[in-house]
């Protein structure tokens, strides 16, 4: 079991993992004790209950850290849950906002929960699942971009900047997905969604 755990791990090595993973190895706790035994020898680092990855460092900045999109993929695979970002998160995401947010906001259609990760708190907030899974995973985060910047903040600019963002595929589902927006983004959204 260990021999294919490291064999997984060398395949992904920027992924985040949870003995959910491996289920196909054996039960969730044993899986959990070589995580464990990986993680006291230094194979692994332990992020938070259940979160591993193989540690990396850079020259510059020391130790690295995973992304909050890494750590929120891997949770979902283990609840089997929707995670979206959402506002500035969302925002960051798509380049329209340079501002980092201290605490990442997804929402999901599992529990609620905060999970700490280094500096970074990562936060999942209980929605309806008809809320969290209507919709690309591209039009869900534009939307969420465009209600965080605010109607009065979003400019000819960003707007382009989506239009050259998105792709054709992306631009495309955008119109199928526009009833899920709320009625100011239309024509912004029918632009960004123009050939161009």
């Amino acid at each position: 079991m260990t021999r294919r755990i490291r064999t997984a791990i060398r395949a992904n090595p920027g992924r985040v993992f949870t003995p959910f993973d491996f289920l196909d190895l054996g039960s969730p706790h044993a899986v959990g004790m070589v995580l464990t035994r990986m993680a006291r020898s230094a194979k692994l680092r332990r992020l938070a209950r259940g979160l591993y990855d193989v540690p990396r460092t850079h020259r510059t900045l020391g130790e690295l850290l995973p992304t909050a999109d890494e750590i929120a993929a891997a949770i979902a695979r283990r609840d089997g849950a929707t995670v979206r970002p959402c506002g500035a998160t969302a925002a960051n995401l798509l380049s329209l906002s340079e501002q980092v947010p201290m605490r990442v906001v997804y929402l999901t259609d599992g529990r609620s929960r905060t999970v700490k990760v280094g500096a970074q708190t990562i936060q999942f907030k209980k929605q309806p699942t008809r809320l969290v899974r209507s919709g690309s995973p591209m039009s869900s985060l534009l939307f969420a971009a465009l209600r965080d910047l605010g109607k009065a903040h979003v400019t000819s600019t960003r707007v382009a900047h989506l239009r050259t963002t998105l792709s054709p595929a992306d631009r495309h589902r955008l119109l199928k997905d526009l009833p899920l927006a709320p009625a100011w983004m239309h024509p912004y959204l029918r632009f960004i969604a123009s050939e161009a």
